[in-house]
């Protein structure tokens, strides 16, 4: 709608029905010497076509970065597609499907994304999306404290996202349970001498891995996951979606809850969202799993339909029984998952893992050839590293200058870890760019 200013009439209409007789008056309680006197410098008025000038001039003074760090958010090869139909008014201006009978073909398409969402990570049931990794992780905390029952402990891995583990932190405030943290080895992976005395010895109720983790190593999931089964502990995993192409899925080491971030399924880092988190978990704890389920259903003739079949937050169900209070989920973020996945298949979604590996294995043979080095006693990860060097943020800001963003300081997260960047190259890094890259260094 445009804008259409009020007229002098209306504004003194308007002034009088408070009280005041001119614009001034309505600030005039706050002490003169707090107020801005003079006239303020703004640029001449422009026309329309002047200001779209004005901002292509801006526009072109951006750099087009060539990112080589993740730490959770990665530029990845987004097919034109995926643009093109989720900008349809149906999908870009539809809000909560309440009604199914007018709502049939958002529906349908959150049904397909739960599908494809449990089949990845090898579970039976995934709802609607969450708002992001992060909020997903800390919901499946209190999903997994519902399903134990009892217990004050929440095990956290120390190689989980740090940031991840904060919002954990806030979401259990209220709560005043517990939290411990497992620290890595010299490997840079859980340490399960630690984890299996504190799951012995602690009241635990939830245990969370990250897989692969923060670092990009692979976890020994399977040593994990037996852990959990033997203490009566529910697990719950952080899976890197791209990463279950190539991964065996975290359903087949027990774990009872599976999160991650979406974002890598075909939406763009978007200067850090909106994003999507996808939580899927086991058919007994349906009932416990937060935000909303679509299930497939018959209409009155018989017909296939979709509709809501479980939404068990506070806002439709009493609140004592509420599994949590998130109100709505990421329906175009999920719908971008879901057409990433189709496009890609399952041997595209296998072939952009592999294409991953295969150069981020290329760029770090060729970093220890000059000088790098690994700071952990472990090279299983997949497309990210850690890599240390006694000058690492010194060549950063220098490749920063360049167009290279070359990973990410690890030392804001982990103190110890100084002079160590998390490095990271998707399917998207040419040769040419690595070998540019590694010129400069």
């Amino acid at each position: 709608m445009a804008y259409i200013p009020h007229s002098s009439d209306e504004e003194r209409e308007m002034l009088s029905s408070v009280g005041a007789k001119i614009f001034e008056d309505l600030y005039s309680h706050i002490d003169k010497t707090l107020l801005f006197e003079g006239e303020l410098n703004l640029p001449e008025p422009k026309s329309e076509l002047e200001i779209s000038e004005t901002f292509k001039d801006l526009a072109n003074k951006n750099r087009q970065l060539k990112i080589f760090a993740g730490a959770g958010a990665y530029d990845r090869y987004i097919p034109a597609a995926i643009d093109h139909i989720v900008e349809r008014g149906e999908f870009l201006t539809s809000y909560t499907p309440y009604q199914p009978e007018v709502s049939q073909g958002t529906l349908t398409a959150i049904f397909e994304y739960q599908t494809v969402i449990a089949e990845l990570t090898g579970m039976d049931v995934a709802n609607a999306s969450m708002y992001d990794g992060a909020s997903a992780l800390a919901e499946a905390v209190l999903m997994a404290r519902a399903v134990k029952g009892k217990g004050d402990t929440v095990v956290l891995t120390r190689t989980i996202h740090p940031l991840y583990r904060e919002v954990v932190k806030t979401y259990l405030y209220g709560y005043r349970d517990k939290i411990e943290e497992i620290p890595y080895t010299e490997e840079g992976i859980t340490d399960l001498n630690l984890l299996e005395d504190t799951l012995k010895n602690k009241e635990v109720h939830a245990l969370a891995v990250q897989y692969t983790n923060f670092f990009g190593f692979v976890e020994p999931l399977k040593e994990i996951g037996e852990l959990a089964q033997r203490y009566d502990v529910p697990l719950v995993v952080v899976a890197d979606p791209i990463a279950l192409a190539v991964l065996k899925p975290p359903a087949e080491f027990g774990a009872d809850i599976v999160v991650g971030e979406g974002q890598q399924l075909g939406t763009p880092l978007y200067f850090g969202g909106p994003y999507l988190g996808f939580f899927a978990t086991r058919q007994r704890y349906v009932r416990k799993m937060p935000g909303r389920l679509v299930g497939m259903a018959e209409d009155v003739e018989g017909r296939r339909a979709f509709t809501l079949v479980l939404q068990t937050r506070e806002q439709h169900i009493r609140r004592e029984r509420a599994t949590s209070n998130i109100c709505s989920n990421q329906n175009l973020i999920a719908l971008r998952a879901l057409l990433y996945i189709a496009l890609l298949g399952k041997e595209g979604l296998r072939e952009v893992a592999k294409l991953s590996i295969s150069k981020a294995r290329y760029l770090y043979k060729n970093l220890l050839q000059k000088g790098w080095k690994n700071p952990f006693n472990n090279d299983r990860f997949l497309w990210e590293f850690p890599i240390f060097h006694p000058e690492a943020g010194d060549r950063r800001k220098k490749l920063l200058k360049e167009g290279f963003m070359f990973g990410i300081p690890l030392e804001r997260f982990y103190p110890e870890l100084k002079n160590t960047l998390l490095v990271a190259v998707t399917e998207k890094r040419t040769k040419g760019e690595i070998d540019k890259l590694l010129s400069l260094l």
